[in-house]
């Protein structure tokens, strides 16, 4: 007898948006009947590979094996015993980073869904909720739309919330330009770097399930995709002009701390100016020789002051005149 995952949790489609319970002897022989069955699945749990392979009869190792890999990528497989589907979500748990996204699994056939996944991922729990409620998926087909579209509009505002950090950046650049700013612009298009690198194989799953040769997907299914993959394209573009901003942000950043170091240089080169001739002169009559002017004459000192101060009044005139400063 086949061990059972502790994880497993099967649900009856009743085609209204509503669902049941299933208890796991029903579930096992009734797999291939006329009733949808929504299975879900703990990759993490020992006994899920076995599980898959004994009561589930998978004809193919490679299936299973692509269902429970601890690293995936989104990936789409039509085979004739049914359809294999990765795709990935926004971290949204609690103390976790967004851009460390969690992949979900599905394993289309006949009229069910089996899903798996090795963390908590809120989408999968949207639609249970919808199911408790009645206004959940109906069909197998309607599952996948349902999960693929609320699997992007849970992204949105985590992606939206990059235009918003932007903005913040953008008013500290124009008001207090600080190195320590380039790190945090870096930071914004690193996220929007890596939501790319998983968004944008999405895309091609979503065309993949539009075009598939023996569809599970009914009319009303495939119009929720294109909706689904039009935002996903929205997105794409959104996260190439948070790259694009960021990288004008930076551009800005770096010019203003460039003018300010080269004003700043440009004071000290200016001062630099003003003290080289009074340097001279005070090292000329500084040196311990005989014939000093003025060392027998009691104001000498306070002439000689005189005499620095109106060279170097001298030189701002003659500075000015040249427009120098």
């Amino acid at each position: 007898m086949t061990n059972i995952p502790d994880s497993i949790r099967a649900l009856a489609l009743d085609g209204q948006g509503g669902c049941t319970a299933v208890p796991y002897e029903r579930l096992s022989n009734s797999l291939s009947g006329d009733e949808a069955y929504w299975i879900h699945l703990d990759c993490g749990d020992p006994l899920t590979h076995d599980w898959l392979t004994s009561a589930i009869s998978f004809p193919d190792e490679l299936v299973v094996s692509a269902l429970v890999a601890e690293d995936t990528r989104p990936r789409l497989e039509e085979l004739e015993t049914g359809t294999l589907i990765i795709l990935r979500g926004v971290n949204l748990n609690s103390g976790a980073d967004p851009e460390d996204m969690i992949s979900v699994r599905l394993w289309v056939f006949g009229k069910n869904v089996i899903s798996l996944g090795f963390r908590y991922l809120k989408t999968v729990q949207d639609i249970s909720d919808r199911l408790n409620t009645g206004k959940g998926p109906k069909t197998a087909g309607d599952f996948v739309a349902q999960l693929t579209s609320r699997l992007f509009e849970r992204m949105e505002p985590t992606l939206l919330s990059l235009d918003e950090r932007l903005d913040e950046l953008e008013d500290l650049v124009i008001e207090e330009p600080e190195a320590r700013e380039r790190m945090l612009i870096a930071n914004v298009r690193k996220q929007a770097i890596v939501y790319k690198r998983y968004i944008s194989p999405q895309r091609d799953v979503i065309g993949g399930l539009l075009n598939l040769k023996n569809s599970f997907l009914s009319g009303r299914d495939k119009r929720l995709l294109r909706e689904t993959q039009d935002r996903v394209i929205r997105y794409l573009e959104h996260l190439d002009a948070v790259r694009e901003r960021g990288q004008i942000i930076r551009d800005e950043l770096v010019n203003a701390l460039s003018d300010r170091m080269n004003k700043n240089l440009y004071i000290l080169s200016v001062i630099a100016a003003i003290f080289l001739p009074l340097g001279f002169l005070t090292g000329l009559l500084g040196i311990n020789v005989a014939g000093i002017p003025g060392a027998d004459f009691e104001g000498a000192f306070l002439i000689f002051c005189i005499l620095l101060v109106l060279v170097a009044l001298g030189q701002v005139v003659v500075f000015r005149f040249f427009k120098w400063f």
